[in-house]
Parts: C-alpha cells; structure tokens; sequence
C-alpha cells in the first residue's frame, strides 16, 4: 500500500471581488484559481510553473493559510487545513514554512538575522536562552553562512545571503513542508544556482518537501521531480519532470518550452518556433471552453465550448487538451 500524500489539493477555487462605486459593491469577480487539484508526496519537490498571473502565488498562498479559498479543499497529513481556526494553526504553521521572492522585503530591515530567526524560535518555544544562539548558528552554517552574520542587518548583507537567512528562517521550526515562491527569481543567475543547489541538498539531507512555484523552466527541470503547468487559474498539464521536458503533450507547454532560448547560437538559428498570438486573457472574465483556445494554434470548434478534464495518459503524465492521444487506463 502507497504512502498517502503528505499535500492534498481537491478542486480548489480562490476568487477576488471586483468593487466598484461609491458604496464599493461586487460588480465581478476575479477567478484566480479556477478548480484544480494535485498531491504533493513526502519527500518530493513538486513544481508549478507558468505565465505571470496564471494563478501559482494564489495557490501558494492558499497553501499556507494566508489566504482563504473561495471553495475546494487543501488537506495537510490527511487533515483540512481550511477548518483550522485560532490556536489550532499553530502546529500547522510550524510544520508548513516559506520561502519568498524578495529576500529583501520578507526581512525585518530593522533586525538583526540573530532577531529574524530567534522571533520564531521562542514564540514556539523552540529555544530559550543561551540555546537560541548556539541554534541560529547551527541554522546559518546550515545554510552556508558564518555565525557573525548573527549581528547583521538585512541592508548589509547580499540578496544571496538574505535568502540563505530567509532559508534559515524557514528550517527553524523543523518543518515538512516549504513552499518556494519564486526563490530565486529576484536573484543574479550565479546566485541562482548557489540556493537551487542548497535547497536540494537540504531536501536530501532533511527529507523535506518542496512546492516550488517558478516561471524560471531550467530551475524548476534541475530542482523538481514533478511538475504542474498552469494557464489561467487551471493545471493545463502535470508530469515528472523528465517527462515533461522531453515529452511535452499539451500546446501550452510546448509553447512554453519553445520560448527557452538553446544556448547554442548555431542551434537556436535553425529552431523553427511558432509563438503564441494574442494576450493571456481577463481572469474575471476567462474564455468558455478550453481557456487556453484563444491562443492555442492548434484549436478546433469543440475547444471553444468544452471545457476538456485532466486525464491521465500514462502512469506520470496528465494533461487537459481534447486533441492528445487516448488516456491511460488501468484495466
């Protein structure tokens, strides 16, 4: 019998009123997160990429309770998160940490990383006294920073090094979870691989989790082992990493990886790319059927007004397009 998923994500929809007026009345609504669903297994990295405001940070953000969902369920070690009140998210949030784009504006400019990461401690009674030091410091060696950097501020030390605090941060309450939201974006490339490289070898050495949300395909391939494509508010296709790379089945994913520039010069002259035509659509106002059949080049009459589900079409891949090859099935 298989492990159940540490993360369960069920039909998820999160919605923004539009207001409008003097007296701010809803005239709309913004459909941020418009019906998905995925498992997130222990120990794995689990990657959701896509356009800007295809809905990731919403979902992130759903994840960790920072927001509520409009409908659907987020289950957490089997349990829903969404019914959580008051004192009982205590244990949730220690065990569900993040990890944010800016390294800058998540630290307090007016503490030092000895405040940063000893504030989170003592409130969950982690540490205390003398214990709080010799914690952080493990904590920063961890993340490959020396102990001095105890006594710095945010505006003296690098983006790389107030990302290894924010990842320091993140491992003092020993969570399961981490959620990355675009970690490394706000990052010089160099710096980039330096803090891939840490997270995956603190995911090996911990055994955490990752929900990487990324718009960067290269780190997403290089950290993640799944992989979850999302196109206005909804999961257009998921595989394993390799899968996906190599194997693309939906044209929204392969008309994101062909927007990846080949490193070779000689190479990326001779690539014949199609690219997309047209802008990403309103999200108060998606387009009926397929959402992504405004711009899909390859779209047929049925696209427009059948919404096509997420079915498996092998064993690690799924994918919502009318137009790919017959699903898996396990009979």
């Amino acid at each position: 019998m298989s492990e159940s998923p540490l993360l369960s994500v069920n039909n998820l929809h999160v919605r923004f009123p539009i207001k409008a007026g003097l007296l701010q009345r809803t005239v709309g609504e913004v459909k941020a997160v418009n019906g998905i669903s995925f498992e997130v297994n222990r120990g794995e990295a689990f990657g959701i990429v896509g356009e800007s405001g295809c809905g990731k940070t919403t979902v992130a953000r759903a994840i960790l309770r920072l927001l509520e969902a409009t409908t659907g369920n987020i289950a957490f070690e089997g349990n829903n998160i969404s019914s959580l009140t008051g004192k009982q998210l205590a244990p949730f949030r220690r065990k569900v940490q993040a990890i944010f784009q800016d390294p800058f504006s998540s630290l307090n400019p007016r503490k030092t990383t000895l405040d940063i990461i000893g504030e989170p401690l003592r409130v969950h009674a982690l540490a205390e006294g003398d214990g709080v030091r010799q914690r952080i410091t493990d904590l920063l060696e961890m993340c490959e920073l020396p102990a001095r950097f105890m006594e710095l501020y945010p505006h003296e030390m690098s983006g790389g090094q107030r990302q290894r605090v924010g990842i320091a941060r993140a491992l003092a309450m020993e969570p399961e979870l981490i959620v990355c939201d675009e970690a490394v974006s706000a990052l010089d490339v160099s710096i980039q691989a330096q803090i891939i490289n840490l997270l995956e070898k603190l995911r090996q050495e911990l055994g955490l989790t990752y929900v990487f949300i990324g718009h960067d395909l290269s780190v997403v391939r290089h950290l993640c082992n799944r992989v979850a494509v999302m196109y206005l508010g909804r999961i257009m296709e998921t595989a394993d990493s390799e899968t996906l790379f190599s194997q693309p089945q939906h044209p929204y994913t392969r008309a994101l990886l062909d927007a990846v520039p080949d490193p070779d010069p000689l190479t990326e002259a001779e690539r014949e790319i199609e690219p997309l035509h047209g802008e990403v659509p309103n999200p108060s106002n998606p387009p009926s059927g397929c959402v992504f059949h405004t711009r899909c080049p390859v779209a047929e009459e049925r696209c427009q007004h059948d919404a096509p589900p997420l079915v498996s079409l092998t064993p690690s891949q799924s994918a919502a397009c009318w137009l790919v090859k017959q699903p898996f099935s396990n009979s």
